[in-house]
């Protein structure tokens, strides 16, 4: 570690390196992750014929039940290749008619749920989800075909896959890979996970929602196999008045933590993918719409939604029918593989570093009115054997400034105009991983 450090310095790098074990270690998931099995297990989930919430439950062969079945098996299976590493179990919610417009009957909306334990931060969790079910034009018809292949057995086999990586290694902080029921009829299974989180009082690192990330041609005719949208909020519902008066004066109105595990997926995309382009989209979701991450954003924890760059409306939420010589559906044969694969590898290499970091911070301060000098404080975390302050102009989306300040818990940028930059702190471990950046909190009067 010391010899890395004088290495950034004499080179004038003003960070720590990731070690050579884990550098390689980040590649070797990069390489690992396969095409060919998440197009098998796309196609396993097609043929379940529909995954509707509220279709068959008892069938074998055809219907929710027997896709979620499926999946535990799956999850299971993964854990008998990595000595029990996974705690796999359902997770469980009954929605009513009662005031749900788009439940066609009372039924159980059941979660697939595969925990990796960490080492060191057991109670910490970084969640990837996908979606188990699909749905036909009529969101209430749970008979008719809907084999959801794009939406969303893309982001479940995805999910998938990423347990078939990692779960070959060790982190120091826990994994959830996640399938979620319900999405369709109004975010049900992931609201009952969320409050199963909150309930256990799981930290939550973060939530990476992967909804749709298998299409590459989209109905505007782009067709780009290596762009993908991060959608995030600007700051979590949960705030307080006191927190929005603060904004006011002090900034933060893009800065939330949701914003900012957007920006460390950007950062680690393109540090270890740099072919792709990752678009980090300044909104909760699409136009008007809404993804599996909002409910545990709406209980105060970080989540975003990982998804393709170009939507093709002729396969969602479409009966599979040729109408005017358009194919609608979504069919298997409109998943591009090698994309889908990317961005099971983008989740994947972020989950890793994650998980193998430190905490955050809880508590930035910041002071420096009306002087030459931006002076940040912050608590000392477990496990961190250094820090970085992260500055930006203050219409940047992405932290392109920063300094490496050692193992201390204040720093004085001189010379930094508090009032033209934003600024945060993340922690290093002895493995050169880091934290999320956190934004300020506190105020240091002068």
């Amino acid at each position: 570690m010391k010899y890395r450090i004088y290495l950034c310095l004499i080179l004038g790098i003003n960070t720590l390196l990731v070690s050579g074990q884990n550098l390689q270690q980040i590649y070797n998931i990069i390489d690992a992750v396969s095409a060919n099995r998440i197009k098998q297990d796309v196609k396993t989930l097609t043929e379940f014929g529909t995954r509707n919430t509220f279709s068959d439950t008892v069938s074998k062969t055809r219907g929710i039940g027997a896709a979620r079945r499926w999946i535990k098996s799956e999850f299971d299976a993964i854990s008998s290749t990595c000595n029990s590493c996974l705690n796999v179990f359902y997770q469980k919610d009954l929605v009513t008619k009662k005031g749900n417009s788009r439940v066609p009957h009372d039924a159980w909306v059941v979660n697939v749920v595969a925990v990796q334990k960490g080492t060191k931060y057991p109670n910490r969790y970084i969640i990837m989800s996908g979606d188990i079910d699909s749905r036909a034009s009529d969101t209430m018809d749970f008979t008719t075909d809907a084999p959801g292949a794009n939406d969303n057995a893309s982001g479940m086999a995805g999910t998938i896959e990423a347990a078939r990586v990692l779960s070959q290694y060790t982190f120091e902080n826990s994994i959830v890979y996640l399938g979620l029921s319900g999405e369709e009829q109004g975010l049900f299974g992931g609201a009952g996970f969320a409050a199963y989180a909150k309930v256990n009082n799981w930290d939550i690192i973060g939530v990476f929602n992967n909804d749709m990330i298998g299409n590459i041609e989209g109905v505007d005719g782009v067709i780009d196999n290596r762009s993908f949208r991060i959608f995030s909020e600007p700051v979590p519902p949960t705030e307080t008045e006191q927190e929005r008066k603060m904004r006011r004066f002090y900034g933060g109105e893009v800065d939330g933590i949701s914003r900012q595990l957007a920006r460390y997926v950007y950062k680690t995309t393109k540090t270890y993918m740099p072919e792709m382009n990752p678009m980090m989209i300044y909104r909760l979701d699409r136009f008007g719409r809404g993804g599996h991450h909002r409910p545990f954003n709406d209980l105060g924890f970080a989540g975003i939604r990982i998804m393709e760059a170009h939507e093709n409306y002729t396969q969602q939420h479409q009966d599979v029918r040729t109408e005017n010589g358009i194919n609608y559906g979504d069919t298997f044969e409109h998943v591009n593989f090698e994309y889908n694969k990317k961005l099971t590898t983008v989740n994947a290499i972020n989950l890793a570093s994650l998980a193998n970091a430190a905490p955050a911070p809880t508590t930035v301060a910041i002071g420096g009115i009306v002087e030459a000098a931006a002076k940040l404080k912050w608590n000392a975390v477990e496990g961190a054997v250094g820090y970085k302050i992260y500055w930006r102009d203050t219409t940047s989306p992405t932290w392109d400034y920063s300094r490496t300040v050692g193992n201390v818990t204040a720093f004085t940028l001189d010379g930094i105009v508090i009032d033209n930059f934003y600024f945060g702190v993340a922690s290093i471990n002895e493995n050169g991983f880091e934290s999320p950046v956190v934004f300020p909190n506190s105020i240091i009067k002068n």
